[in-house]
Order: structure tokens, then sequence, then C-alpha cells
């Protein structure tokens, strides 16, 4: 069972803050990312208990529960009058890479194949921000769970033109929107463009992609216009934190 939620929830104090995610959950999470980083390598004896308790700031079964969760795991196992070993490493379920070309992301979406659950639609409008563009006339919007292998990773608001939507209305209810538009000889996307950001689940999106209410996670917003600057795609998209992996080129 992986419990791994991504970011710790520490404050500044180097305690942990108030949030829904039990304490001893979150400890699990920090010790978990030592064990990955190899800080805590294969065949290290981890400290005490009462060092661990008297670092992290909780009691001690607090710290207790963790340790047996990570047990469970296979990650850690305790050795009478010996001490407690790393006997694992996580599973690195990061394969959701942030891409940031249209190419790619028609690409990635096509790679992935994900399993779309429709849970709403409608005619609601964006609200668009300054400078993303003029609005269509009117929008289908599409709201839906992404899963892949039966494990949601993301929920996505999709804001779609209807003239746009209306050409290929069965498509683009059964399958991922961007390879369908960026297929579409009538339709030319002149600008796309997209914002990350890092924040964390609220109840529903919690519900949604079974992570933890504050669990850490990925928000983009994207917007696609055509020639005549109007907003032909606007999509948000809330991404679990524990699916996400960013690498981008620095040049010098």
């Amino acid at each position: 069972m992986d419990h791994t939620f991504g970011n710790s929830v520490m404050s500044t104090t180097g305690h942990f803050s108030d949030t829904p995610i039990p304490r001893y959950l979150q400890v699990a999470v920090v010790m978990r990312r030592r064990i990955a980083r190899g800080t805590w390598p294969q065949g290290h004896r981890l400290p005490s208990l009462e060092i661990l308790k008297d670092e992290f700031g909780v009691a001690r079964v607090t710290m207790r529960q963790a340790m047996d969760l990570l047990t469970r795991d296979g990650l850690v196992s305790p050795q009478q009058g010996r001490g407690t070993f790393v006997t694992g490493r996580p599973q690195d379920d990061r394969w959701l890479r942030v891409v940031t070309s249209l190419d790619d992301l028609s690409r990635m979406y096509r790679d992935t194949d994900p399993q779309v659950v429709n849970i709403d639609e409608s005619t609601t409008p964006p609200a668009l921000q300054p400078g993303e563009g003029t609005p269509a006339e009117r929008y289908v919007f599409m709201r839906r769970v992404h899963s892949r292998d039966g494990r949601p990773y993301c929920v996505i608001s999709i804001y779609l033109d209807e003239r746009i939507f209306r050409r290929s209305p069965r498509r683009f209810r059964d399958e991922t929107v961007i390879p369908i538009l960026t297929s579409m000889k009538s339709v030319h996307i002149a600008r796309a463009h997209q914002v990350l950001t890092i924040g964390t689940a609220d109840m529903d999106v919690a519900r949604q992609i079974g992570v933890p209410v504050n669990a850490p996670v990925a928000e983009v917003r994207r917007v696609f216009c055509d020639d005549a600057g109007r907003v032909i795609y606007l999509a948000e998209v809330t991404y679990r934190g524990d699916a996400i992996h960013l690498e981008m080129d620095l040049m010098p």
C-alpha cells in the first residue's frame, strides 16, 4: 500500500502543521523521502524511536505508527536487539512528465491513453483572466477524471468553443481533447499558454483523485487561442502531486 503524498507538510518551525492528514502519515512521508533519496540507504540502521520522536516533535505512539506503516510496506525491518534497518525503496510513481510544447502535450495524451470519465457537462462560460484572449460566443464545459491503470491522476475542467465541439461531439466526449484539436485541419491554434502552480487538494478534488484533503497537487491552467485571439480551449487541471515529474533543460 502506497501512502506517498508528495512533499511533507512540516511548518517552518520543524514541527508538523495542523492538517486533516494524520500525523503519523506525515511522519511516514518524510521518512519515505529520506529512503527514496538515499539519505537512509539500503541496510542503514535508523535512529532510535526516542531520537526520531524528538526530531519530529511527535508522541512516541505516533512515531511507532509511522514505523509500523513503513514496516508493512517493506521499507524497513525491525530486528530484535539490533534496531530497525532500511530494507527497501519506495516505488517511483512519478510517471507523468510536465511538457513545455504543444506537440509534446498532444503526444503525451496520445501515448498515455487515459481512461476518461465525464462527471459534468454544461454550457458554463469560463472566467477569463486579463491577457488570455477574447471569449467565444458559447462554450461546452466538460469536467472529467483521467485515470491510468485504474488509478485517477487528474481532474480537469475543460471549456471548449461550442462551434468546434459540434464538429465531433462524440469524440470530444469520449477521448482526450488536445489530440483531437491538433489533428483538426479546420482548427488553427495560434497561441498556446499554460501556467503551473503548486497547491493543495480541496475536498472535491481529494475525493476525485483519491488523495487526502490538503495533499500537495499541481494545478495547471492551459489556454489556446485562434488567429483572432479568441479563446477556443481553456482547461484547469489538477494533478496528483505524487504523479508529476518536471524536468527542464537549462541552457548556459
